[in-house]
């Protein structure tokens, strides 16, 4: 099954977004991820303060995630530099691992998946993601109820529309 990718009129339009309250939202969101799972950045170990820059390879931006010991910063950007880990891959193959739809290794091997960097904290934070068993879709309930609905909804919709897995599968479709 080929890994959906971002259409490319759509991401030169996000060329033009400012990234700041992306930034700021990623940022509160992880922080209620951290909060309803702590073990999550527990599990990191001697990772817990490592810089991981997420590269969807078909969006004009990067992800930096700083876990700082479970109180994330997340920093949309549109370079890299001075990550520990980077971890690149269309944005449907990086939603996938983190929803389980998705076999890591399989990615990697296929070259769907780069790592470069420190290898040990990035198979940290997989591992870490791994048990924690995320679904991103359902996290947004977590969130003020004016927001959560109308969110979840849509990710329901961007989900059925693209194939793009934003939420854990009721079975596994790794492969």
């Amino acid at each position: 099954m080929p890994i959906p990718v971002f259409p490319q009129l759509p991401s030169r339009v996000l060329r033009l977004l400012p990234l700041a309250p992306l930034s700021l939202s990623l940022t509160a969101y992880a922080k209620s991820v951290a909060k309803h799972h702590p073990g999550l950045f527990r599990r990191l170990g001697e990772h817990a303060n490592a810089r991981f820059l997420l590269d969807p390879t078909d969006l004009p931006f990067a992800i930096l995630l700083e876990p700082r010991q479970g109180s994330p910063k997340v920093t949309v950007t549109r370079k890299s530099g001075g990550e520990d880990a980077k971890i690149a891959g269309p944005m449907a193959a990086l939603l996938g691992l983190v929803h389980g739809a998705y076999d890591g290794d399989a990615l990697f091997f296929s070259r769907d998946l780069v790592v470069q960097g420190d290898t040990a904290a990035a198979l940290a934070l997989r591992n870490a993601v791994d048990d924690a068993e995320l679904d991103m879709t359902q996290e947004l309930s977590n969130l003020p109820r004016p927001l959560a609905q109308p969110l979840k909804q849509l990710a329901a919709l961007a989900e059925r529309r693209t194939g793009v897995c934003l939420s854990r599968p009721e079975e596994s479709m790794a492969w």
